[in-house]
């Protein structure tokens, strides 16, 4: 890589890291008046510019050649950016975590002592395609009183800039140091590896895109990295599942946005109801374009389907396909998925409590449902404002990261002269 590119790369990293101690002891008011004029500005003027933007890089887009799926999460239009600075708004109505105390306790000898809630410092995300994440990042980030590094995708390079704008903006604005928010100028891939190899300026970064991204960040960072590889989702219908509610799940589970981490991509059912249930689910997901790539006893019941392969029920396809698999009962749903989960998102519909509540305990993912679709593995939807990532290892978080995710805890403490004897 050359000198330039990463002196370039360093230096902006140097200012932003320097502007974290600035944005570590601003104001909640501080902040939020910034995520406020950052939602205006994506509602008004400032977002027809990024829906311009955007234009440019849909168009280079679809030349590349880049797939359904990735362009969906690449196009913008006015109603999903009014759904983008909804979120930057419900970032500001919620609590600050900065300063906040848990776990607090007196010990025998008086001193008392709390963890408290602190900003992680500057944080890296590298991303693909979604320009949403450059505001979800920002956002985020200095709620939590963090600075961010944006290196978003070369698909994405116009639309990110112009949201990256309106943040840096209402930074200057507002009075804070418009480098909290930093988008790196360039389409280069080796930006991404002076990028991760900031050892003692970075302090975090998170890799949001394709499996191929996760693993060569993961791989190559000198800097603790939140990852997740894929979501490879599961349902599971059980043999006491409403049956309506089990179709009405799988459809959405699978063709609402079915380029997203948190599609379904495998749908198990229990032996038991495969007969009733499995014909109705072909003709549904027919009707909506879904390939459904099926095992020896669940192609018995579905007409038209390709046998699936076994690479296929470790496959994330962020596409209208999916694998059908029929067990027999509870534990063999367990197993497939402990075998082939992601650790992302699984969901059980059933009415039987007992399994139900065996679902929760024993099945390991960052979110495990019970009767709900597992489109709901989302920040916003789960109330958090928005979310910087999903998180599918176990430290520091697991799921969905929002603002408490974006702090560590410190130890505080508060004597009246106690000395250790």
């Amino acid at each position: 890589m050359s000198d330039e590119l990463t002196t370039l790369v360093t230096d902006l990293a140097v200012r932003a890291k320097k502007a974290s101690r600035a944005l570590a002891i601003a104001s909640t008011d501080e902040k939020n008046a910034v995520l406020r004029r950052a939602a205006d500005a994506l509602r008004g003027e400032p977002g027809e510019r990024v829906l311009e933007a955007n234009a440019k890089d849909m168009v280079a887009a679809e030349e590349m050649g880049i797939s359904k799926a990735m362009l969906d999460r690449l196009r913008l239009d006015r109603k999903r950016l009014d759904g983008v600075a909804e979120g930057v708004d419900q970032v500001a109505s919620l609590p600050d975590p900065v300063g906040t105390l848990v776990e607090e306790r007196v010990l025998d000898n008086g001193l008392r002592i709390a963890k408290m809630r602190a900003p992680l410092g500057l944080i890296g995300i590298i991303y693909e395609s979604r320009p949403n994440v450059t505001a979800d990042a920002a956002s985020l980030c200095l709620k939590s009183g963090n600075t961010v590094l944006l290196r978003g995708g070369k698909e994405a390079f116009h639309s990110n800039q112009a949201i990256a704008k309106i943040f840096v903006d209402a930074l200057r604005q507002e009075g804070l140091p418009s480098e909290a928010v930093t988008l790196l100028p360039t389409t280069d891939r080796e930006a991404t590896l002076v990028m991760i190899g900031l050892d003692g300026i970075l302090d975090m970064v998170i890799p949001r895109g394709g499996e191929g991204l996760i693993r060569f960040v993961a791989e190559h960072a000198r800097v603790p990295v939140i990852q997740h590889y894929k979501g490879v989702c599961h349902v599971f219908v059980d043999s006491t599942a409403d049956q309506k509610m089990a179709l009405d799940i799988a459809l959405n589970a699978k063709v609402q946005r079915p380029g997203v981490c948190n599609a379904m991509e495998t749908l198990l059912v229990d032996e038991a109801v495969a007969a009733t249930f499995l014909p109705k689910l072909g003709q549904a997901m027919k009707r909506k374009g879904v390939e459904i790539h099926a095992d020896e006893r669940a192609a018995g019941y579905l007409n038209g389907v390709k046998r699936a392969s076994a690479e296929d029920w470790d496959t994330e396809y962020l596409d209208l396909v999916l694998n059908v698999g029929v067990v027999d009962g509870i534990d063999a749903a367990i197993e497939h998925v402990a075998k082939h989960g992601s650790n992302h998102t699984e969901a059980i519909i059933t009415e039987d409590h007992e399994h139900a509540d065996r679902w929760l305990r024993e099945v390991d993912a960052s979110l495990v449902l019970v009767n709900a679709s597992t489109r709901f593995n989302d920040g916003f939807a789960l109330g958090l404002g928005a979310e910087i990532g999903i998180s599918t290892t176990k430290l520091h978080a697991y799921g969905p990261m929002g603002l408490a995710e974006l702090c560590t805890l410190k130890w505080v403490g508060q004597g009246e002269g106690q000395v250790r004897e």
